[in-house]
Parts: C-alpha cells; structure tokens; sequence
C-alpha cells in the first residue's frame, strides 16, 4: 500500500457498495485518511457505527462529509488536503433514469464535471471515475448519462497536465451484491418463499466481484495515463444462469423462476468495448486501455491524412467474452462473503 502511505484519499458516494468495500480494503493498511463524500447522512452514520465495531483501531482516519456532487461548493469544502479520489457517486438504476433523465444528468454528467472542477482547483494528483458498461453503445437515459460522463472525463483531462493531476476512467459491468443488483431481490424473494422473478433467461451479463471492481480501480490508479479509459476482461452468464446459481446455494425452487419480460432501456447483452474503441485500444493481459483521442479541432488535415492502420481487436461484449455455466458461477458466488453469510445451513 506504498502509493497510499500517509495519503488522504475522498470517495464520493462514499456510502455505497463500492465504498464500504474501499474501506475495508483500505482502512488497517498505512493510508492517513478516507473521506466519505455522500448526501445521506443516515447512511454515513449505518457507516461510521458498522465500521467502529468492526475495525475500532482504524476507524477514527474515516472523516464524513455530507455534500452533493451537483453543488461545486460542497464538493470545495471536502477537497482540501485531498491526495486522491475515487468518483463513485451516480444514479445507476436504469428504470428510474429512463423516467427522470434529467436527474440523471444532473448527477452523472454535471456532478461529475463539479468533482474534477473542484480536484483540478485544488490540485488533487490522481482522480479515478468510475463508469459502466451501459455506456458503451447506450440506448437507455442511465447508459448515455454515463457515456457523456466519460466524455466530460476526456475532455478536462486535456486541460491539465498528468503531472499536476492525473484523470482517468474505469469501465466495468454488473457487480455481484452491490446495492441496487438483482441478487439481493432474488435472496429476499427467496426468504419469503416468493418465485425469482428474472426478466429474459436469454440476456447475459458482465459478473465481477467489488473486490474485483477496486482491483481495477487500483490498476487504473497504478498504470493509467490521463484521459484513459481501463477495461477488465470480465466473464459473463446469462440471466438465468446467475438465477439457477443463486438457488442451488440458497435454498430456491428451479423451477418457481418467473419470466416477467424486459424492463424499461434493457439491453440483451451489454458492451465493455466498441469496434470504434477498439482501432486504438491497448491489450494489457487482463484488461484494456482506452487512450485518450490527442486530436484537436483543426478537423481539416484529419481529411487529408487519416489513419492507415488499426488494430484487429474486435467489440468485447458479453456475448463473445467467457460465459459461465451454473457450477462457475456458484464458485465465483460462493467466494463472496456476501454470499457465503446468506447460504442455507
């Protein structure tokens, strides 16, 4: 833990799935403080309790900050002093964002352009925002709010330089447990002797583990260069997988798995890289770089001398990565502490 020896590091949304993982990777490790960025304050308080009874010599480096990414001055006020930021904060449920977009902006878009105005402004060295893969060929509010995201991201990379604060991106797909996911709905429902309701057996996702999520964050942190977007090479499931998975460790009837059809700007598969992304993107074993497009606006001589080459990567989405069959994915579940304090005895 060199890189964070006697640093401040903020996350903003910092009460979230990612956050609480953040902290229990980070906190009993040579970091000098973490500070939680959030807009609930019962949620920071469920947190500083959660935390000074599990980790009660560690837990006094936690500052919290009750704020909003959409207000520039709250985020001023948590900035001083800070090393590093992991950006988290988001509206991520796609129902909810196809109904109220512009809410979606609102935090996506703007709160995101807030957090790097307010860390440029305060010289904050190394700032790591995290997206998804719903902004990769999005057709839904939640998906095109993250995809513009990413491209406030690009473009305040280009106004400062790597040396004074670094800026880059992280890209992954749906993360197993986290608030929000369908796996704790299957577990409740499963409780209360209720069918798994999924919505197309057929659709396949990205699965990783917040561990997994916090390891790329690391590595964008440790090998990225500003205006970078990294992807993980994740493997995927279908739908019904995950939810036939999901039942053989917790106890669910197979066969009281209910198709309720597909919800609000659904996809049937989702996307960590696109063709476009991938004429220049950079293969480092178990994940990609996306480096930042260093054109300008002097569009005319790019109609004279294009690009003469490309890379043969192809679009990596969830339907030609690994995909998982029902005992892979009980495996990969079943190394979840989530999971493994759920199991039926």
């Amino acid at each position: 833990m060199s890189l964070f020896t006697n640093k401040t590091l903020l996350i903003t949304g910092g009460t979230g799935s990612f956050g609480n993982a953040a902290l229990n990777r980070f906190l009993n490790t040579d970091i000098a403080e973490i500070r939680i960025f959030s807009r609930d304050e019962k949620k920071q308080d469920d947190m500083r309790h959660e935390f000074q009874a599990k980790m009660p010599e560690s837990a006094d480096k936690i500052k919290f900050y009750i704020g909003d990414v959409r207000d520039l001055s709250s985020l001023e006020n948590a900035m001083h002093g800070v090393d590093f930021i992991f950006h988290a904060a988001a509206l991520k449920q796609v129902p909810s964002c196809e109904f109220f977009p512009v809410e979606a902006v609102k935090t996506n878009v703007l709160g995101t352009d807030n957090v790097l105005t307010a860390a440029i402004e305060a010289e904050v060295k190394t700032i790591i925002c995290l997206s998804t893969d719903k902004a990769a060929y999005p057709v839904n509010a939640m998906g095109t709010s993250k995809a513009m995201m990413e491209k406030v991201i690009v473009a305040k990379s280009r106004i400062v330089s790597q040396d004074k604060t670094k800026i880059c991106c992280t890209r992954y797909g749906n993360v197993i447990g986290s608030r929000g996911s369908v796996i704790p709905l299957w577990i409740d429902q499963i409780r209360n002797g209720l069918p798994i309701t999924l919505t197309e057996p057929s659709m396949t996702r990205f699965i990783m583990s917040l561990e997994e999520a916090i390891s790329l964050v690391l590595f964008a942190f440790e090998h990225g260069t500003t205006g970078d977007i990294l992807v993980q090479k994740a493997p995927a499931c279908t739908i019904n997988t995950l939810a036939e998975a999901i039942c053989e460790l917790l106890g669910g009837n197979k066969e009281n798995i209910r198709k309720i059809g597909i919800r609000h700007g659904e996809k049937m598969y989702e996307t960590l890289l696109t063709n476009e992304e991938c004429a220049n993107a950079v293969d480092m074993g178990n994940f990609y770089r996306v480096p930042r497009d260093n054109r300008d606006l002097n569009y005319a001589k790019y109609f004279v001398y294009g690009d003469t080459e490309r890379n043969l990567l192809t679009e990596f989405n969830s339907n030609n990565t690994e995909l998982l069959d029902v005992e892979q994915v009980k495996n990969k579940l079943l190394s979840l502490v989530y999971i493994q304090e759920r199991i039926v005895k």
